[in-house]
């Protein structure tokens, strides 16, 4: 009385080993049986009912039934149920649940080599899951979002995931990676990687060894060109026509040397570089400089910056002056507009006005009298 059997559910990746237990406390050496979802007897006791060399006997006794299955498929998913013979005979139910491990994924859809401004669409497969697996797309390290699609396929998943891409020559050499997440996958998940490779025009740059080039001088131009496939060899031309002293002028590669300036060697000097998707060139003017020419040039300046800063002295000095000029004038008027202002045309004679306004009226009044 009050005797019943305690089981757990089971969870077990596909291929591997699941045990099913079942125990009861104070039996009264009443058996214990296994039946499958089929409603198939597994195990009576210790005795072997079914015919599956998968299915071993772990341990029987009063208290506790346990089986293995081995190599575990999808089939083997269901309830399955513990009985203790008693009357009547009580039961306890275990659901056995069989991951479904998800394939390497494959990628799709990769152009090689693509062209830079070309659309591709990226798509990533993996088949076999249970429950759906989850697929994320990388760039280098970075995670970027795809498009998920989910498919039954029988008992598992296949499920594809799209990412679209509008390509240019940032994406050449980038590493794609479509990552596997799922339960069953304990350990690292599954992926797969593809490199795009892009082609693209060159573009060119010059740069140069020297700010102010003097006769005399060491000056390297170096032909900076990026392009895919690379674009070798360049060309170098001097306003337009080959270089003319190769003696002074060595090319190795992509640098232009000259072993010592001097003025036949001013110019527009110009680099082109070429592959089957375009040309692009770029251009370096050079103007060779006397050194002791630039020595007086400096002498120069340094004249011309002296006699600039005493006209700016003088200037300021003229602008005070003439302020407070203005400002006592503009006293004066304030003070003595007024006073000659009855009879006088404007503001200057009304000022004249105030000022002799005592002697003016000494002779208007003896006129008068």
């Amino acid at each position: 009385i009050g005797q019943y059997p305690l089981v757990q559910n089971v969870t077990v990746t596909e291929g591997g080993i699941a045990n099913l237990t079942c125990r009861v406390e104070f039996n009264d050496n009443t058996s214990l049986q296994w039946s499958n979802p089929a409603q198939q007897t597994l195990f009576f006791g210790d005795k072997k009912a079914l015919r599956d060399n998968r299915i071993e006997l772990v341990r029987a006794t009063s208290s506790e039934l346990t089986i293995s299955i081995s190599d575990v498929t999808l089939s083997d998913e269901g309830m399955y149920t513990c009985s203790l013979f008693t009357m009547p005979v009580r039961t306890a139910k275990a659901y056995l649940t069989v991951l479904g491990v998800p394939e390497k994924p494959e990628i799709d859809g990769l152009t090689k080599p693509a062209m830079e401004g070309d659309h591709i669409t990226l798509t990533c497969i993996t088949q076999g899951s249970k429950p759906a697996a989850d697929l994320r797309w990388f760039r280098n390290e970075k995670e970027v979002k795809g498009a998920k699609e989910v498919n039954a396929s029988g008992k598992t998943f296949t499920v594809r995931s799209s990412l679209q891409l509008q390509v240019d020559r940032n994406d050449d050499g980038v590493a794609y990676t479509c990552r596997v997440d799922h339960v069953a996958l304990t350990q690292a998940p599954q992926q797969a990687t593809e490199v795009l490779e892009v082609h693209y025009a060159p573009r060119v740059e010059i740069t140069h060894s020297l700010e102010v080039p003097q006769e005399g001088q060491y000056l390297k131009l170096e032909c900076v060109s990026k392009g895919n496939p690379s674009p070798d060899p360049v060309m170098w031309t001097k306003d337009g026509s080959e270089l003319p002293d190769l003696d002074r002028m060595i090319v190795e590669g992509r640098e232009l040397t000259f072993t010592s300036l001097n003025k036949t060697d001013n110019g527009t000097y110009r680099c082109e570089a070429s592959n089957h998707l375009g040309t692009s060139s770029a251009q370096y003017v050079l103007y060779v400089y006397d050194p002791n020419a630039l020595g007086q040039h400096g002498t120069d300046h340094a004249l011309i910056g002296g006699v600039v800063a005493v006209v700016v002295f003088v200037t300021l000095c003229l602008i005070i002056v003439l302020g407070r000029y203005l400002a006592r004038h503009k006293g004066t008027y304030l003070t003595n507009e007024a006073k000659g202002a009855d009879d006088a045309p404007d503001a200057d004679t009304a000022i004249i006005n105030a000022e002799g306004n005592h002697a003016h009226a000494e002779e208007k009044k003896e006129y008068f009298i």
